[in-house]
């Protein structure tokens, strides 16, 4: 399992920013597909945004022209820009990573972080 390591969430009011961020160990040396799904209460997980390690990017319905997604330089973290938060983006939001490589070896499994919450309310 590689560990994800996640942070920026919190409480905002409506309107407002944040930014999430997405570490993983530096002994990875490519990660293929990176990006962020979030669950809120009674639903089920949702994408949020995800970036290949060419850039291309993918983006869920409701978040599109608010959220933005980017990687690192050394293209081992991913961070998500997201403004103009409304209530209804209040979740849980976990970063995951897809087809590592480390140490030579091909992992195409997916791997999860704990979360980190966002709570958008006044």
């Amino acid at each position: 399992q590689v560990p994800l390591v996640e942070s920026g969430g919190g409480l905002v009011q409506p309107g407002g920013s944040l930014r999430l961020s997405c570490a993983t160990p530096g002994s990875i040396s490519k990660i293929e597909t990176m990006g962020w799904y979030r669950q809120s209460p009674g639903k089920e997980r949702e994408l949020v945004a995800s970036i290949s390690y060419d850039a291309g990017t993918n983006y869920g319905e409701g978040v599109k022209g608010r959220f933005t997604i980017s990687r690192g330089d050394a293209r081992n973290t991913v961070s998500l820009q997201m403004n103009n938060l409304q209530p209804e983006d209040t979740a849980v939001y976990f970063c995951f990573a897809v087809g590592v490589w480390a140490a030579g070896d091909f992992d195409p499994t997916d791997h999860w972080g704990k979360g980190t919450p966002v709570t958008v309310s006044r």
